[in-house]
């Protein structure tokens, strides 16, 4: 199937269901989940609550990279309906909670996909498909049964509508988990012949993740369980391979309903959770509660534009932005701290999932925005973390340190908020985090496994870094791209200092945020590995990429060559000056997109050797509004804008990466982005709406008015700002936020005289 044919259906029923029922300014009739699970996208279609704890999607597939979601576009069968997924993540993890209904159907395995009806799983169309904020739905060819799901923050709402029969039945099972992951014990016990509960711990990505659950049934059932693929007499037990069948007779269009609350704490917060979010039966108006909460935040951002394809494709940008960190806690304030032991929040606040190597460049600064108040509750919970684990996390997922990717980003969302005056936490306390986050230390006095901390905390490359002022290829992999990440962070942190009045780390911190110039070698006009001996590392070519085993991370030199966000005139003092750091520029986008080795599957989206499929890239297309031609740099976001978001599965140019790439979009569209994100400015580019609207605090608001906009005119040629001429591309935080109004004249051709430093 075309991927550009699906929307049309899906959409007619958008625009008749939700429109009718909740009013044409509902934001999410603009949003199409879809969007993301095909290609590499990596997204999930099923319902969720904005930063909610439940993710209840269907799950097609277990294993390899497009499955990190559970569902892919491309597959034809639904193994069943889990309560956690990850949204547009290089890795897979969760799927936990596996509901499936069933018809004349004793087999417990999920079966092959090739060969119909070996196991419990369905085929299913897409034509059958619906999903919108909060919703999702579907025909289970198979058994002729139609499932709908919903979900609150904490809990998830099944509604099976059944035909009649003898032989109906509900799958669970707690053995499925994505990737296959082992899990290390299961618990199951049946309360009642409604209600059931459980837990389950596994040993994946996150090395120790547990889910405890509860779930009430509408329709008393006859329970079979199962172990080991064995029916057991026990109601309760325990095991590693733990399923069970509920059976029950329905008649004709009979609708059977599934209420499950999870917790990571107990399964009496499940039940709590379960109990205080959905109290009654009424499935509609969970549907409806939910859709309520995306209208709200989808709309602190208001667009005007005749294209509504580009509107479909903002909004559902927005609400990918809006998935992750996902909440931790539950209804009485307990969670399960990155110590692994249960705390408490008087506010209700702890989160989960930070990808932070992903989302410091765009999904942070928008929420700095947009929800200034919810980011600083997500840096209050990295300080938790902090205190309970040791460090601020790299990659935390289910209050595990799974130590991925490289940096300390961390530090750059918190160093970020206080620059832009968000300080509701703890400053000295953040500063001390940071500053030992990027020390390196021989013991862990943490709660981290051994291996993750010496190998992805504490690297070998923070000693010489500190030490001898650069990261040694032959000492460390990834050796450049940790040194330019390194670089960055001791930047925020020398930024932190100077504002704390600390002059002894500011004057530390900022000599360490000039090491990155250790890396170019002017030679070859690239960011390059060296040697401990100070060498040059022999083994180069700037179109070279061996997946995380080379000198860069997921890239190459090419694309890595321009991450020094934190100093450009200074990289444009590298490159000779503004001449040679533009023909350098222009060369990037223009130079064959041939890649060399293994290279990363991440490289992807490319423009010559920019690749905006994977993050490092992603600052690149604004550095021409430093070397004066502003033009270049609208002419390429544009280009991105067009040719690499599609309002279809494949619509992503890479992995969604818990809305790094959908926030690249959103704030691009608005019209600006965050080159430095600690910096407090950002660089303008080339809006795409006609008008946009971001109300702030105390009735103010960001006002950005576009005046000759049209797909042909992509260039700006005057700004205005609060009726004053903006000559510069560049704006500061701190004024948007005062209440501002932007005017943006746009024309078909380049003003070469504006925007020119």
């Amino acid at each position: 199937m075309n991927f550009k044919q699906v929307s049309i259906g899906f959409f007619l029923f958008l625009t008749s269901t939700i429109g009718n029922t909740y009013g044409q300014q509902n934001k999410t009739q603009f949003v199409n989940p879809f969007i993301g699970t095909g290609g590499h996208g990596h997204t999930f279609p099923g319902a969720v609550s904005p930063f909610g704890m439940v993710q209840l999607s269907p799950d097609t597939r277990m294993a390899g990279w497009d499955a990190c979601s559970g569902y892919h576009y491309s597959d034809s069968t639904i193994i069943g309906f889990s309560h956690t997924h990850l949204s547009g993540t290089g890795i897979g993890d969760y799927g936990d909670i596996l509901l499936m209904p069933t018809v004349n159907c004793q087999l417990m395995e999920r079966g092959d996909e090739a060969i119909p009806r070996s196991g419990y799983r369905s085929k299913f169309s897409h034509k059958t498909e619906k999903a919108y904020p909060g919703y999702y739905a579907v025909m289970l060819e198979d058994y002729n049964v139609k499932a709908e799901l919903t979900a609150t923050q904490r809990a998830g709402f099944h509604r099976y509508t059944f035909p009649k029969t003898e032989h109906a039945a509900i799958v669970l099972d707690l053995n499925h988990s994505l990737q296959n992951h082992r899990n290390t014990i299961i618990k199951l016990k049946i309360i009642s012949d409604t209600e059931i509960e459980g837990m389950k711990n596994t040993n994946g990505w996150a090395k120790d993740h547990s889910v405890f659950f509860y779930a009430k049934f509408s329709k008393p059932f006859q329970a079979k369980v199962y172990e080991d693929e064995r029916i057991v007499s026990q109601k309760e037990i325990s095991g590693t391979n733990v399923k069970a069948l509920l059976q029950f007779a329905t008649t004709d269009n009979e609708k059977v309903m599934v209420k499950v609350g999870i917790s990571a704490v107990d399964a009496t917060g499940a039940k709590k959770n379960v109990e205080q979010e959905i109290p009654e039966w009424n499935f509609d108006a969970i549907v409806k509660e939910t859709n309520t909460r995306w209208n709200a935040e989808l709309s602190k951002v208001q667009i005007e534009t005749k294209n509504i394809n580009q509107k479909k494709i903002f909004y559902t940008a927005l609400y990918h932005t809006a998935i992750s960190p996902n909440l931790f806690v539950d209804v009485d304030g307990r969670y399960r701290g990155q110590d692994k032991t249960i705390h408490f929040s008087k506010e209700k606040e702890y989160y989960t999932v930070f990808s932070l190597w992903d989302t410091f460049r765009a999904f942070h600064p928008l929420q700095t925005l947009i929800a200034p108040e919810r980011n600083e509750a997500f840096i209050r919970t990295l300080l938790r973390k902090q205190d309970e684990g040791g460090y601020l996390p790299m990659w935390d997922l289910s209050s595990n340190y799974t130590g991925c990717m490289i940096g300390n980003h961390a530090i750059s969302v918190i160093v970020e908020a206080y620059v832009k005056g968000n300080r509701n936490f703890d400053v000295q306390k953040a500063f001390e985090a940071c500053v030992k986050a990027s020390k390196y230390q021989r013991l862990n006095n943490g709660n981290i496994d051994s291996k993750i901390f010496e190998n992805q905390f504490m690297p070998v490359s923070k000693l010489y870094k500190d030490s001898i002022g650069y990261c040694p290829a032959d000492k460390d992999n990834e050796s450049v791209a940790k040194g330019l990440e390194y670089a960055y962070n001791d930047w925020c942190i020398a930024q932190f200092a100077k504002a704390l009045g600390k002059n002894k780390e500011y004057n530390e911190f900022s000599k360490k945020a000039m090491f990155y110039k250790a890396y170019f070698d002017k030679n070859v006009g690239f960011m390059r590995g060296k040697m401990l001996n100070g060498e040059w590392n022999p083994i180069f070519n700037p179109k070279m990429s061996n997946h995380r085993n080379d000198d860069y991370c997921e890239g190459n030199a090419w694309q890595w060559s321009w991450y020094v966000m934190q100093d450009v005139n200074g990289l444009i003092a590298l490159h000779g000056g503004k001449k040679g750091f533009i023909n350098k520029l222009d060369s990037l986008f223009s130079v064959s997109s041939e890649q060399l080795g293994q290279a990363s599957s991440d490289i992807s989206g490319l423009i010559g050797q920019y690749a905006h499929g994977n993050e490092p890239s992603h600052h690149i297309t604004h550095l021409y509004n430093y070397v004066g031609q502003p033009w270049k740099t609208q002419q390429l976001v544009d280009s991105i804008q067009q040719s690499l978001y599609f309002n279809d599965p494949n619509g992503l140019a890479g992995n969604e990466d818990c809305g790094q790439m959908s926030a690249w979009f959103v704030l691009n569209a608005i019209g600006f982005y965050p080159v430095c994100p600690a910096s407090g400015e950002y660089t303008l580019g080339r809006p795409l709406f006609d008008k946009v609207t971001i109300p702030l605090a105390g009735g103010k608001k960001i006002e950005i008015i576009v005046t000759n906009n049209s797909a042909k005119n992509k260039y700006i040629q005057n700004v205005k700002f609060n009726g004053v001429a903006l000559n510069t591309p560049i704006i500061k935080h701190k004024d948007l936020m005062a209440g501002s109004k932007i005017e943006i004249e746009m024309g078909s051709t380049p003003n070469i005289n504006w925007g020119v430093k």
